[in-house]
């Protein structure tokens, strides 16, 4: 491996330096640049990969857009489902491939990924959006660095200095779920199921009462509705595709018990549910799978007005009127305070669940996942009554 200056034939005074090496593969290989600086620190580096066999030249590589296309080629094979393809091409045709997509695999560095990161936040994107990207873009180099197209992965260099601290940082700004904020108080629910009426009150009282999510109660079958245990299985989910497919985890497939409100309404809505092919419990009105976002907007949301539980917009309405919001969007903040339920104490209403039995309920993966989001509602044992009650058995 050396590195040389080249004089310019047609004009003496300007020159450049070029590292001349063999690859692994023993292939001759030259890379030019303007500094000898530079050169130089290539010529360290390409020494320490050719001789630990991980170097890739800029030949034997491919572009960022290339690489994508093999890596979500792989992706389908390995049976990754239709909606989770969808969200890994959304990233590589949005935000990636714009500022990225020409740019060789080799050519990639810190400086630039962090450079990309940067302007998708002043650009509009969130936090939370910036790091699923990244996490995207980061699997892309991983699938390229398997395929020897690339010696390195940035993305790890770059989020392992500070890529923890970062998401804690974004947690603290969050900050933990909050009732009345987050969380719907019992109060509020109360208030809601007094509105609730005709196919939108199975389906919300069953969300309340299981902390199922949008995508098993649009999945959940008869079959798997157990009257005599008054148990719910979940086994299966509807994706944004409207396809019937297994939970995304293993732990996702569970029993939760019924309330008896709950179970009496399922009987009810039983006789007069649309049928069709498919025997879902929540279908549309021809018996298929009905859209998220119907059972967001016309389902939860509207039941949110009707009871009164609202917010204002700071908008004002052409006719006059400020605009109005729902206080609480979608669907998963009944998920909430179902856990909620479950935890609380029984003196307050809830069931008071050890955090494992939460877990399993929820379909959380892992009890860390519980903890992390839920574990501030859990009782502590060290409010004002308890511990005067344990000091006075302490000295009886």
């Amino acid at each position: 491996m050396s590195v040389r200056k080249r004089v310019s034939k047609t004009d003496p005074s300007k020159f450049s330096w070029v590292v001349d090496y063999k690859d692994g593969q023993g292939t001759r290989r030259l890379k030019t640049f303007a500094k000898k600086k530079d050169a130089d620190a290539f010529a360290a580096t390409a020494h320490v990969e050719v001789r630990e066999g991980v170097h890739v030249a800029d030949g034997a590589s491919c572009s960022v857009r290339e690489a994508g296309k093999l890596w979500i080629a792989a992706r389908e094979r390995a049976g990754r489902e239709r909606t989770t393809i969808a969200q890994y091409q959304n990233h590589l045709d949005l935000h990636i491939y714009p500022h990225l997509g020409s740019e060789k695999l080799t050519s990639l560095s810190v400086p630039r990924v962090r450079t990309f990161e940067e302007w998708m936040l002043d650009n509009g994107r969130s936090p939370a959006m910036v790091r699923k990207v990244l996490v995207s873009l980061g699997s892309l180099l991983a699938d390229a660095q398997e395929r020897g197209l690339v010696a390195r992965n940035v993305i790890r260099d770059l989020r392992g200095g500070r890529g923890a601290s970062d998401h804690r940082a974004q947690k603290r700004a969050k900050g933990r779920l909050k009732i009345g904020a987050d969380i719907p108080t019992p109060a509020e629910i109360r208030s809601l199921i007094a509105v609730l009426t005709g196919k939108w009150r199975p389906v919300i009282l069953t969300a309340i009462f299981t902390g199922m999510r949008a995508s098993e109660l649009r999945g959940l079958s008869w079959d798997a509705v157990d009257f005599e245990k008054k148990i719910i299985r979940v086994y299966q989910r509807a994706d944004s595709y409207r396809e019937i497919g297994r939970p995304k985890s293993e732990s996702g497939e569970r029993e939760i018990p019924m309330t008896p409100m709950v179970a009496n309404t399922l009987k009810e809505w039983r006789l007069q549910c649309p049928k069709g092919k498919l025997n879902l419990v929540f279908p549309n009105t021809k018996g298929g799978v009905e859209g998220h976002s119907y059972l967001a907007h016309a389902g939860i949301e509207a039941a949110w007005k009707r009871a009164g539980i609202v917010r204002d917009t700071g908008q004002i309405d052409e006719k006059g009127p400020p605009v109005i919001a729902p206080k609480y969007t979608g669907m998963h903040c009944l998920r909430h305070f179902y856990a909620s339920w479950c935890i609380n104490r029984r003196s307050d209403g809830g069931l008071e669940l050890p955090p494992k039995v939460v877990q399993e309920r929820l379909g959380h993966s892992s009890i860390t996942m519980t903890v992390d989001v839920y574990g501030h509602l859990f009782p502590r044992g060290d409010d004002a009554a308890e511990l005067a009650a344990a000091e006075a058995s302490l000295f009886a």
